[in-house]
């Protein structure tokens, strides 16, 4: 079930990011997605991720497409990657709830969500994460948008780390 949260969100918030979230951060310089991946990079947030959504990410990631779109090539991606992992708190799923919602694909990052006590997971396709079970029987996540998190917090990076920072070695 989607739920609207209660407070704003505070520095240091956990998240889930989606992989059409990271996707964005990386193609386009200066988007809701890449200022969440700086501040990841700085700290302001927390991210989770588990093995399953790093695979995922990497599968996603170096598609042909994607990499041409990027600006990068497979190096780039396993050094961007290899520094998001270090930046991530690791969450190992000791439960899954199924179904929690429609795209079994997806589950992944539910998973993430409820086992790292998530306060959200940040996407672009929020109705993909409704629950298809109602709130009684199934677990609450709170699915927002990039932009929705920056509505949120009041850091925005500097303009220098906004052009400095690449994901690449």
């Amino acid at each position: 079930m989607l739920h609207e949260p209660i407070c704003d969100i505070e520095y240091d918030m956990r998240l889930v990011l989606d992989t059409d979230v990271v996707l964005s951060g990386l193609r386009s310089p200066d988007g809701a997605s890449r200022i969440l991946l700086i501040a990841a990079w700085e700290g302001i947030i927390q991210p989770l991720a588990s093995v399953a959504t790093m695979v995922e990410y990497e599968a996603v990631l170096k598609r042909p497409e994607h990499l041409n779109q990027m600006g990068l090539d497979a190096n780039d991606v396993e050094v961007f990657l290899d520094g998001f992992a270090a930046i991530c708190e690791a969450v190992t799923p000791h439960f899954r709830y199924r179904p929690s919602i429609r795209d079994p694909d997806d589950e992944i990052f539910v998973d993430v969500v409820l086992n790292g006590a998530a306060e959200a997971l940040v996407t672009f396709n929020v109705k993909d994460y409704r629950s298809s079970v109602t709130a009684e029987e199934g677990p609450g996540i709170h699915a927002i948008r990039p932009g929705d998190v920056l509505r949120r917090i009041q850091w925005r990076p500097s303009p220098a780390t906004l052009s400095g920072f690449r994901p690449r070695s």
